[in-house]
């Protein structure tokens, strides 16, 4: 009898403990087992885009903090019912596992942002803005373009106005604790100003670059770029492009064109005074993207938007890459890098998105 009842309440405990799993999916809140990026309902997906409009009086959608939203389960973007200065919307969701679990010995995490929060604009380091949280499980990593961007743990999950003017992008994806390994050391090549992070002592043996960033220091890297291959926690691979800036050169054309074999069509800012024309020096070309269609009424220039972003020319190529840089000459200088899929869900909505681009 007494045998029964101990198997009796093992079973128990674990029924329960599968329910406390599934309950916590389902919330904003943190979860050790579950860290991941969370869709517009709240549920774990493997990687999600956000596509944040310009600021425009004219337009329909043109209020600065309006948003087109995909994930693996959509075939095209959707335009959000949230706006993305509220917390219910997937970037608010996914970051508000931070805000609610920071203080937590148990997680590591880093918000960095060469334009940092109330802090100066930071340009002796990587061009390059993000926010990574994880523990020994699994966690998520968000790439995104947007200055100021996000708050202190202290301040809660928030959005700046000086966000709303220009278009902006973010990436998150979910990746299990091995592949943030491997995240630490693309992070040292891109060298991030981390205005605000953590690093228990349970992660120093795996995290070690991390940990010196973490600290104030510049890790050594060798040699100048590093190229490294990501599998998210349902198998989706992205290729992590990171530059040190050692590697002085447009990291669109002379690195991730040819090592990928495609003719690249990059949407960046550019400063009039220091963008780079399209380049057809290599055998594999790079032409800027001028003008933008999200929608069938969103059109905007490639001046009105602060997003990084390529896509392959040609449709048989199907790459899209989202990250840090501009063409720009004066970030041949500069750390960054991008993270590139082959996948054709991403690709159409980035290619379709292209309405005009500068040939050679």
């Amino acid at each position: 009898m007494g045998m029964f009842s101990s198997i009796l309440e093992k079973q128990i405990q674990i029924m329960l403990s599968f329910q406390m799993l599934s309950q916590c999916s389902h919330t904003g809140s943190w979860c050790e087992a579950n860290l991941s990026c969370l869709n517009e309902e709240g549920k774990s997906v493997d990687w999600f885009i956000m596509y944040k409009l310009p600021k425009y009086k004219k337009r329909e959608v043109g209020s600065g903090v309006d948003y087109l939203y995909l994930d693996s389960s959509k075939l095209n973007w959707r335009l959000s019912r949230y706006m993305v200065n509220t917390s219910e919307g997937a970037m608010g969701r996914t970051l508000n596992q931070f805000y609610h679990g920071y203080e937590s010995t148990h997680l590591a995490y880093m918000l960095y942002n060469d334009a940092p929060p109330v802090l100066k604009y930071q340009s002796n380091y990587g061009h390059a803005k993000g926010a990574l949280l994880f523990d020994h499980s699994q966690g998520f990593w968000i790439s995104h373009s947007i200055p100021h961007f996000p708050p202190f743990p202290e301040k809660g999950f928030g959005f700046p106005s000086t966000g709303k003017l220009f278009g902006q992008i973010v990436l998150c994806t979910t990746y299990s604790y091995i592949q943030f390994q491997k995240i630490s050391q693309q992070l040292a090549y891109i060298n991030p100003h981390a205005y605000n992070c953590s690093v228990p002592a349970i992660f120093h043996a795996d995290m070690e670059m991390m940990v010196q960033i973490c600290t104030g220091k510049t890790p050594t890297v060798v040699p100048r770029r590093k190229l490294e291959e990501l599998e998210t926690v349902h198998g989706e691979i992205f290729l992590s492009f990171a530059k040190s800036h050692n590697y002085v050169d447009d990291i669109y054309t002379g690195w991730i064109a040819q090592t990928l074999w495609t003719d690249l069509l990059v949407e960046s800012w550019q400063r009039e005074a220091h963008k780079l024309p399209s380049n057809c020096s290599l055998p594999y070309h790079v032409n800027n993207i001028k003008r933008i269609r999200l929608l069938e009424n969103v059109i905007f220039s490639s001046y009105e938007d602060h997003s990084k972003w390529c896509v392959s020319l040609e449709y048989r190529g199907q790459w899209t890459c989202l990250g840090d840089l501009n063409r720009e000459s004066s970030q041949a200088f500069r750390g960054g890098g991008l993270l590139c899929a082959q996948n054709p869900v991403i690709y159409k909505a980035f290619r379709q998105a292209v309405d005009w681009y500068e040939t050679c």
